[in-house]
């Protein structure tokens, strides 16, 4: 399976999780490393808007598409997820969550708070099973800077 990960072109082909180990997201917590994709190139751009200051946004950005091995990871519906998962900023309650259940799986499939039917997927790249996710493709990408005006 295709998952995409839109960031600075200069880290576009690093498997480390570093930005999330450095400063946390909705699912992890400072410390865990982890990758934040999308199941679509367009929810990947919409999520990044969501979460990125228009002042803050680089000129070069790129799409990382990976290939995840198929049922690689733990599916979880909105009913399965903590008390307040889609407030902002994300609490330490659900950052903790998403730590614990990282830990033991490959990637988590969660329901996106911009379109709820559509999918992220956290990649824990301390799993043994991370040495299958590979790069297919790293695309230069301008974002249309009309979305957040």
């Amino acid at each position: 399976m295709e998952v995409y990960h839109l960031g600075t072109t200069m880290y576009a082909r690093q498997l480390t999780g570093e930005g999330a180990k450095l400063f946390g997201g909705r699912w992890n917590v400072i410390g865990c490393p982890c990758i934040y994709t999308a199941g679509s190139k367009a929810l990947c751009a919409l999520e990044y808007a969501a979460n990125v200051l228009l002042e803050q946004m680089p000129e070069d950005l790129s799409f990382t598409t990976y290939e995840i091995p198929d049922g690689s990871w733990e599916n979880f519906q909105t009913k399965d997820l903590p008390t307040g998962w889609a407030s902002s900023p994300a609490s330490l309650h659900v950052k903790e969550w998403g730590t614990r259940h990282l830990q033991n799986h490959l990637a988590l499939r969660l329901p996106s708070i911009v379109i709820p039917s559509e999918f992220n997927y956290i990649l824990n790249p301390l799993h043994p099973d991370f040495k299958k996710v590979r790069i297919k493709e790293v695309e230069p990408f301008t974002f249309d800077r009309r979305i957040k005006k």
